[in-house]
């Protein structure tokens, strides 16, 4: 016999002797000594022996018989029982274990009590005719019931009354009437006896070993939310808008070949160690089939991308691209090209004895690139996204990038993004999102995939999604992208100063190379940009000098309205620049 103190339950203790409990061995032999419930009184087995028509034996001792309904050979063999000494006073309720027969067919009523050896052997096969256990009875549909449910309900750390709580339709939903784990005290059974009654006394109705998990499947928002702030924790971006953005460009990888474009993620930054190399890290974790590489040609990178699905993550650009974006065309022919779906790379093969056939590679994979200011090139700026990085503060501070825990840590989150963005891929190629106002052409091919997703996850991620993409959009237009882009700029900003519609050659050439911001004044390899060079940079635009009355006198010149010989400064302004506001 062992003792041991019984469970807390909560609710005001029973009156009676609760102090010990016994764990007790029923022998399979009638003639043994059977252990008593009450510890003053024994069951010696001199009474008269039970029929298969007797009831059963009380647990108290008090009937003086041996054995339980069935006859000596259906015993089950070492069946270890919990039952308390005074089960009238110390559970304050039925009897912990009930005396049933585990083999009498018709007769049992309950599932035989769970033990160590259930998780063994090979079944029934070899056993001997008493050993019924609990794999045996739940393969034998015509045998035993439920589990005894006092002892359930004691091995489970549940008061008493818990296990008479009908099912829910849907447990898990708050609202239902008949869910127990939405109530602090479990449903009154009108079954039971008055005194059988769970107690309610306000003390919590479980152990603390017993909790409930939400099975619910995370939504879309919730899965973005995770995201954002788990890629928050690496990270310090510039503005409010990067975090959410990147959530939804890693989240539309796994969803890359729904869509028809597939936006380009720029990492630039004026100085080195300034948190570029870290997101491209951190991407890893959540990006579907990542490949971070560095420099590589354009051969290897297109045979990558056919070689299956892949994002690419290509760091150290500047190492690749020189300063404004030139050298290794073919490189950025593919990253152009890969933008699109429908775009490929065709490559000879064979030789003219055996014949020369061409294989159409495809490039269309999701690329982010991360490297310094004024090395992207603008094909490549055009498409893309760009986050421009900057150094931490000595009072900002990050978690350290762990490699093994942050892939351990990420690891739920990305399987979750897998799981929902993938059921809904199907969903995400066929939305046509609604643009904010500003995002059209290039940028709105560019923010589709992520507006679409943005759309499917809900909560607040459709407004955010939008305003990241006016915020991002606006950025672009407002850094110009070529040398003549800015040429405009600041020629629309000098006519508007001046308030007029014409100006001097000589004149527009003294304000321009007198903008200590702008490049005009060391554009000729370190000297001044002089006539020559304004009439070829606007060329390019179909603008040209013209004569023009000022004063009384003709002078050449440059002006807002269009002639015969040219379109005039205005059509440039209106098809290349944003449009005028206070900020520009």
């Amino acid at each position: 016999m062992t003792t041991f103190a019984p469970p807390s339950h909560g609710g005001t203790a029973n009156p009676g002797p609760p102090s010990t409990w016994w764990l007790a061995d029923f022998p399979a032999n009638p003639s043994a000594k059977q252990a008593n419930a009450s510890p003053k009184t024994t069951n010696d087995g001199s009474g008269p022996p039970c029929t298969p028509s007797s009831s059963p034996c009380d647990p108290d001792g008090s009937c003086g018989k041996t054995c339980p309904v069935c006859s000596p050979e259906d015993w089950t063999s070492s069946t270890r029982t919990l039952f308390a000494p005074d089960t009238a006073t110390a559970w304050g309720g039925p009897p912990l274990v009930q005396w049933v027969p585990h083999t009498c067919g018709d007769g049992c009523s309950e599932w035989p009590t769970p033990r160590a050896t259930d998780a063994t052997g090979s079944g029934r096969l070899g056993r001997k005719r008493h050993q019924w256990n609990l794999r045996d009875a739940v393969r034998n549909r015509e045998g035993p019931g439920p589990l005894n449910p006092a002892l359930s309900e004691w091995l489970m750390g549940f008061p008493e009354g818990w296990t008479d709580v009908a099912p829910s339709e849907t447990p898990s939903s708050p609202t239902s009437p008949n869910t127990w784990a939405d109530s602090s005290t479990p449903p009154t059974d009108t079954s039971r006896p008055r005194d059988h009654q769970p107690e309610s006394t306000g003390d919590k109705p479980m152990t603390n070993a017993l909790r409930l998990v939400d099975t619910r499947p995370q939504t879309g928002a919730e899965i973005l939310d995770d995201l954002t702030t788990f890629v928050s924790r690496f990270s310090v971006f510039p503005h409010k808008h990067c975090a959410p953005m990147l959530a939804l460009w890693y989240a539309h990888t796994w969803a890359a070949d729904h869509f028809y474009t597939t936006p380009r993620l720029i990492l630039s930054s004026a100085e080195p160690e300034s948190g570029k190399t870290r997101v491209l890290e951190v991407a890893q974790h959540f990006t579907k089939a990542p490949e971070m590489t560095m420099s590589g040609s354009a051969a290897a990178l297109v045979r990558m991308v056919a070689a299956g699905p892949i994002t690419i993550l290509l760091d150290e650009v500047d190492t690749i691209f020189t300063v404004g974006g030139s050298g290794n065309e073919d490189v950025r022919g593919m990253l152009n090209g890969g933008y699109k779906r429908t775009n490929t790379i065709p490559k000879c093969k064979g030789d003219t004895a055996t014949g020369i056939t061409v294989d159409r590679l495809p490039t269309f994979a999701p690329t982010a690139l991360a490297g310094l200011v004024g090395c992207m090139p603008p094909t490549i700026t055009t498409r893309a996204i760009t986050i421009h990085l900057r150094k931490r503060r000595h009072d900002q501070h990050v978690e350290s990038y762990k490699e093994k825990r942050v892939k351990r840590e990420a690891e739920p989150i990305r399987d979750a993004l897998d799981t929902w963005i993938t059921s809904i891929g199907e969903q995400l190629g066929d939305a046509e999102p609604v643009m904010p106002p500003g995002v059209a052409d290039r940028a709105e091919e560019a923010w589709e995939p992520l507006l679409a997703i943005a759309d499917a996850a809900g909560g607040h991620w459709p407004d955010t999604a939008r305003q990241a993409a006016v915020f991002f959009v606006q950025q672009a237009r407002s850094q110009p992208i070529s040398t003549g882009v800015q040429l405009l700029a600041d020629l629309r900003a000098l006519f508007t100063q001046n308030n007029t519609d014409r100006m001097a050659t000589t004149e527009i050439l003294h304000a321009l190379c007198s903008n200590e911001e702008s490049p005009w004044g060391e554009l000729n390899n370190g000297r001044p940009m002089d006539a020559r060079r304004l009439s070829k940079e606007l060329s390019r635009y179909h603008i040209g000098p013209t004569s023009f009355d000022s004063g009384g006198k003709t002078l050449k010149g440059y002006v807002t309205y269009p002639n015969t010989t040219q379109a005039g400064l205005a059509d440039a302004w209106g098809r290349y620049l944003p449009p005028m506001t206070d900020d520009n």
